[in-house]
């Protein structure tokens, strides 16, 4: 039986940087496992999980896509792509690559996690980031990892006018959205993207050292079951390749597969809610509350109609701008998110072999479509063509629930979003909708915009229609975070304390956006990777 000083449970965001930096350590044993498939140099990624102007890796069905069964309202599913492949999300997602902002991480640090306060994460984000437009400066990295970047040198025409619009409705510039001071405008969008290339975290952090490094150890396809706890203590884990069970020996554990493939560990190890885990037969090592809040951002597509051509047919990435407002008396500045997508959305999941090898993948592709509501497939396949603005609400009041539903590990947990049963929710949705709309009737547009085509003027009118159209057109940001949230030792609703570290169970950690108490104002996958590090860091200093 082979033992290692660590065992990082997930390669993607939080744990590739994680075990790249453990790894710097030649003293120190490291093995991460990824349920995915590893990618040894990036001509081992498949065509669709590097080209940015595409999201078909996001089909269900696909190899490197988890496709978790969710459900966003009652009566509304949903499936959540996440990755499952070294460098997880972010070798499927947009790109989007924007930090949490101070104020979050004020709120996080008052919250009894005093390491998290902005002036000493800021190190961190620097660390990670190789700013290609910044460089080197008080607040921009310029030697990590991560290349960031904001390719507007020759905006998309959409890009323009949407810049455009914001402007005329009165919203100033905000050309630095990694600023962490930075709360409201209309700027460019920071990427991990360079030249049409989505460098995802394997690419940055795995690849580039693990052939210098002894002491790293990367396994692909293997599918973790549990984590071996005896006496309080972590001791390994059990895990499953090609069919074959193995323990495997460690100093430590730490779980980074992401907010709910590290909730559903926990959980199938006995730690989580009593009743629930006994009602499955685990037995139960700590009684704590993994999943019983978490939060993500809801968005919803506002869709229209071009007059004329106003896409590129194959851009570099499907985003490049974004304004962010306060909502009316939020006490949250910034709190609304737009963007115009460059490319309609039906193509951006289609091309890539996006649809080519969802056909190719017919019984997976069936059993990911059993989680997707068929009304919202009707209604994006009618819509197919048009153009979009991503809306979303950056600080939901709502919170959603993750269940164990079986001492199974292929089985998947319950997935209760709960989005916009919360006053608060709607009026903000509404507010996101309402602006997006005037945005596209802006005199910028005026010539550019045919109509909205799934939204009319009497549903924008009305508070109670408009509610009704959102909750049929909900989609989520598949930002979730919270599910096992960080806290001091008394507080009833933490699972982990501010270095991730498991109450009650020593030799266990976890470092993914799951130990966020909530969401961050802006998309996680930048916050993600700085988890990663910040974990690391506390690891190598022994916290």
């Amino acid at each position: 039986m082979t033992r290692y000083d660590v065992v990082v449970v997930g390669a993607g965001a939080s744990g590739a940087p994680l075990a790249a930096r453990l790894s710097e350590d030649p003293d120190r044993s490291v093995l991460l496992l990824e349920a995915g498939a590893d990618a040894a140099a990036r001509r081992d990624y498949p065509r669709e999980l590097l080209d940015a102007s595409v999201m078909s890796a996001a089909m269900p069905g696909h190899p490197a896509n988890w496709g978790f069964t969710a459900e966003l309202a009652p009566g509304l599913p949903y499936t959540v792509a996440r990755g499952r492949v070294l460098g997880g999300s972010t070798a499927l997602n947009g790109g989007y690559f924007i930090r949490a902002r101070d104020t979050d991480l004020a709120r996080w640090a008052a919250a009894g996690n005093p390491a998290w306060a902005p002036e000493r994460v800021l190190p961190v984000f620097r660390a990670l980031e190789r700013d290609l437009d910044y460089g080197e400066t008080g607040i921009h990295g310029g030697s990590g990892p991560m290349p960031v970047r904001r390719e507007l040198a020759r905006p998309a025409r959409l890009t323009t006018l949407f810049d455009a619009a914001a402007r005329e409705l009165g919203f100033a510039d905000d050309p630095d959205k990694n600023d962490p001071s930075t709360l409201e405008g209309i700027g460019p969008l920071p990427v991990n993207i360079v030249d049409g290339v989505r460098i995802n975290t394997g690419l940055g952090y795995v690849d580039a050292v693990r052939a210098t490094r002894p002491n790293l150890t990367v396994q692909g396809g293997t599918l973790v079951h549990r984590v071996r706890i005896a006496g309080g203590r972590a001791i390994g884990v059990v895990a499953e390749t090609d069919g074959r069970l193995e323990e495997i020996d460690a100093g430590e554990v730490v779980l980074a597969g992401g907010a709910i493939k590290s909730a559903h560990l926990l959980m199938l190890s006995g730690v989580g809610p009593a009743g629930q885990l006994g009602g499955v037969g685990v037995p139960v090592v700590m009684d704590a509350p993994v999943g019983a809040a978490f939060s993500d951002h809801p968005d919803i597509t506002l869709n229209f109609r071009p007059a004329g051509r106003l896409d590129a047919a194959r851009p570099a990435q499907l985003f490049e701008s974004v304004l962010h407002l306060t909502a009316s008396g939020s006490p949250t500045p910034g709190d609304l998110e737009i963007m115009p997508m460059l490319r309609p959305l039906g193509r951006a999941m289609a091309a890539g072999g996006g649809i080519a090898g969802a056909l190719s993948r017919p019984l997976e592709t069936l059993k990911g479509l059993r989680g997707v509501s068929k009304k919202r497939l009707a209604q994006q396949a009618i819509h197919a063509d048009d153009l979009s603005l991503i809306v979303a609400v950056q600080q939901a009041v709502g919170r959603g629930v993750l269940e164990l539903v079986s001492s199974d590990p292929h089985a998947m947990p319950a997935i209760a979003y709960r989005y916009l049963e919360e006053e608060r929710d709607r009026t903000r949705m509404r507010e996101a909708l309402r602006t997006g709309a005037r945005l596209l009737a802006a005199d910028a547009f005026a010539e550019h915009v045919a109509r909205l085509t799934e939204l009319d003027e009497a549903t924008l009118g009305d508070d109670a229609a408009l509610d009704a159209w959102a909750r049929g057109h909900l989609g989520t940001a598949i930002h979730m975070c919270g599910t096992a949230p960080m806290g001091p030792s008394g507080d009833p609703a933490a699972v982990v304390d501010q270095f991730g570290r498991v109450h009650g169970v020593t030799g266990l950690r976890v470092a993914d956006t799951s130990i966020l108490p909530d969401t961050p104002s802006r998309g996680p996958a930048a916050t993600a990777v700085m988890i990663g590090e910040f974990i690391a860091a506390a690891m190598r200093r022994g916290d």
